[in-house]
């Protein structure tokens, strides 16, 4: 629970779980990691990556955008810093699953081969980690503006 949420408004029975504005702000980080995703294959395009590891590459930053996704929407008023203090063991739980899965489909010739994954070099998985970490990190600026204007 949030340390503020004792000072918000109840909501009225007669609205739904999700308002306007949070559906809108869940559209647009959903159209801001699909540009990404598709500067990563640009990326790859222009660098004359093959299709397997440009599949690759365009995958590990869907992945990595989903984890910081998770880690982020913990709350939209409250930073990611401030977040990552809350005891949730199944969050962990799941984020290490994630990065196991990933890994078995990246470095298990079997798993690889079916998913037609590629190696891909270190530059490559960094950068998948990072545009996803700026794909979804934007919405911090966002919420510190929330917190700035009602704190």
């Amino acid at each position: 629970m949030e340390r503020n949420l004792m000072l918000l408004k109840p909501r009225p029975f007669t609205n739904t779980f999700f308002n306007l504005k949070e559906i809108a702000i869940s559209i647009i980080q959903g159209l801001v990691i699909t540009m990404g995703l598709l500067f990563v294959y640009r990326f790859c395009v222009a660098d004359n990556c093959s299709e397997s590891i440009t599949r690759t590459t365009v995958f590990l930053t869907l992945i990595a955008s989903n984890i910081f996704l998770t880690l982020t929407n913990r709350s939209f008023y409250y930073s990611i810093f401030t977040t990552l203090g809350y005891k949730n063991n199944l969050v962990i739980m799941i984020i290490g699953i994630t990065i196991l899965i990933t890994a078995l489909l990246l470095f298990v010739p079997l798993f690889a081969h079916f998913f037609e994954f590629e190696r891909v070099s270190g530059f490559q998985i960094g950068l998948s980690i990072l545009v996803g970490f700026v794909s979804v990190l934007w919405i911090e600026i966002y919420k510190w503006l929330k917190r700035k204007k009602n704190p």
